[in-house]
């Protein structure tokens, strides 16, 4: 079983379209909700995601940063990912991670109100690629 490289698994998760993000609420559960990787097809170790102020994810988040991902390809790929979330209110910010594609569900663009973009920076990224696996640090 050869290592992967963050190079490796970025070819392969360009195909996934959603992530399952995964925080911890009040109560000290974990909450999942499913994320669009937003046409980020480079994977570089870091991830971003919309969403509005009022979520459940937002105020988690402030709580504790500490995130997960899931992403599930095919044949047996599947990716999960420990990290550290910032949430960004900075609209050139945004401009720079916006897709077309989200336009479905933030019908003014970046200027919808109460958009929220979270960034998720890798620490750790353990790999499944049918009985190969791996851990990549960051």
């Amino acid at each position: 079983m050869a290592e992967k490289k963050l190079a490796d698994l970025s070819d392969r998760m360009r195909k996934i379209d959603i992530a399952m993000l995964s925080t911890h609420s009040k109560g000290g559960n974990i909450a999942g909700r499913p994320m669009s990787n937003n046409g980020e097809v480079e994977y570089d170790g870091t991830s971003y995601y919309f969403t509005y102020e009022a979520a459940h994810t937002v105020g988690e988040i402030e709580a504790d940063p500490k995130v997960s991902l899931a992403f599930m390809g095919q044949g047996g790929f599947s990716v999960a990912v420990e990290g550290q979330a910032r949430l960004s209110r900075d609209k050139a910010e945004m401009k720079e991670h916006w897709s077309p594609d989200l336009d479905k569900w933030f019908k003014d663009g970046i200027d919808t109100p109460d958009i929220v973009m979270i960034q998720v920076d890798a620490t750790r990224v353990h790999y499944w690629d049918g009985e190969d696996e791996g851990e990549i640090k960051l």
